[in-house]
């Protein structure tokens, strides 16, 4: 327990339980900054991992690339009309990895802009035995590519000779990359701690140990590392994110108000910042800011996806000053923007439960528990409505499904109780 990302409910930190923080398909509470390398699925197959593209929206986005920041091809490099800018199937590889200068660059360009991820690992190991195997920006090239192929543990031994020769920042930060993919973040964490002993004070390596303590669900002591994190770099966005998030799910609305505005006063301005603005001044009882922040956030929304959040954000404002309507008209544009959207098919189902649209109501139900099986208020709401109507066998099969997501649900566990009561009588 507590040395798996995949199993992140063992942990001992005593997460929020899902009741108070939404959890994703993982099973990890929904951290307050987005971070790409974490959301992406891994690639199953080899061609996908060599072939990936490399756009904002796709599943593994740029970041992957590189450890403390991200390295967009530049302007130059755009491909113009009369063909590519390189040919890379006529380079003589060998003549360029002797001249160690312009095979660096050359490097770059293949891994990060066409990201022809076998050619420059031809051109890495060549340029590495040109060098005789002195230089350790090549051997940190090779593990990059490595780590790409998902050749983790050659990745690995890699990045551990290339930190044997040159004690890097960012080399440590591809080694826990690499541990975090092998499902090791016990080892990451060792890692990251012996590089605070070289490096102290270093932010990147800080901000890496709060990471996977969020990611294994010991939200306290992240709320810590992220505060020492603010202790070298007061503008630090991830760490005052996730800070705030942190008190928000903690019922302290306020301080994470504060903490939202710093971001604000910061020059951060989007759709997010708004919408959580918009929650905690809900929350806070501060009813004037809340609907113009979600105005705000409207407006600002990029895509779809964002709006449906923005919506059902406010479905929920509806529903806690008791318009029941407006909060029905929320949820549904919810699903106009999102047709994936399981938390607003519930919650619709809720409304149309209270309407007595019982049918209605299991259809969003059903919805809700397939595309979120990890959600346990479905489970439970359909165990509900389908013990009102006397369907026990159907109630008791959605409470076990309840009870599988979140152990610790006390009305599940009562429920259960009662339909056992319930059978023994039968």
């Amino acid at each position: 327990p507590g040395t798996s990302l995949k199993l992140p409910g063992t942990s001992q930190g005593g997460g929020p339980s899902p009741a108070v923080r939404p959890v994703t398909q993982s099973g990890r509470p929904i951290t307050g900054f987005v971070r790409p390398s974490t959301q992406s699925g891994r690639p199953s197959t080899m061609e996908q991992a060599i072939r990936t593209p490399r756009t904002a929206l796709t599943a593994r986005p740029i970041t992957s690339a590189s450890g403390g920041y991200v390295r967009l091809g530049t302007a130059s490099m755009l491909t113009n009309p009369d063909g590519p800018f390189i040919n890379l199937s006529r380079l003589n590889l060998t003549k360029y990895a002797q001249k160690p200068k312009l095979a660096k660059a050359l490097f770059e360009y293949i891994f990060h802009h066409e990201n022809d991820v076998k050619n420059a690992l031809d051109l890495a190991a060549l340029a590495t035995e040109h060098a005789q195997f002195k230089d350790w920006w090549w051997k940190v090239q090779i593990g990059k590519c490595y780590y790409r192929l998902g050749l983790y543990r050659e990745a690995e031994k890699q990045f551990k000779s290339a930190l044997k020769q040159q004690d890097m920042v960012d080399t440590i930060l591809y080694l826990a990359k690499v541990y975090l993919r092998l499902d090791q973040p016990v080892t990451a964490l060792n890692l990251f701690k012996q590089g605070l002993e070289r490096f102290p004070g270093e932010v990147t390596l800080i901000c890496g140990i709060a990471r996977i303590y969020e990611e294994m669900n010991n939200i306290s002591s992240a709320a810590e590392y992220y505060k020492d994190v603010l202790k070298q770099d007061n503008t630090h966005v991830e760490a005052i994110a996730c800070i705030g998030s942190n008190h928000f799910y903690s019922d302290q609305p306020e301080i994470a108000l504060r903490f939202y505005r710093r971001l604000l006063q910061m020059g951060v301005y989007n759709c997010q910042l708004f919408n959580n603005l918009g929650l905690c001044c809900f929350y806070a009882q501060q009813y004037d800011m809340t609907l113009s922040s979600f105005e705000r956030a409207l407006f600002l929304a990029e895509n779809e996806e964002e709006t449906a959040d923005v919506w059902y954000n406010l479905g929920h404002v509806a529903v806690g000053i008791g318009d029941l309507n407006l909060a029905y008209q929320c949820f549904k544009l919810t699903l106009v923007n999102n047709n994936d959207y399981a938390e607003a098919y519930n919650n619709l189902a809720v409304l149309e439960m209270q309407k007595g649209h019982t049918e209605q109501a299991r259809a969003l139900l059903q919805t809700a528990s397939s595309l979120a099986p990890h959600m346990y208020e479905p489970h439970f709401n359909v165990a509900i409505l389908s013990e009102k109507v006397g369907d026990l066998q159907r109630s008791y099969t959605a409470a076990q499904k309840s009870e599988e997501a979140f152990p610790g649900h006390v009305d599940t566990q009562q429920l259960i109780k009662q339909l056992k009561e319930h059978f023994a009588m039968l």
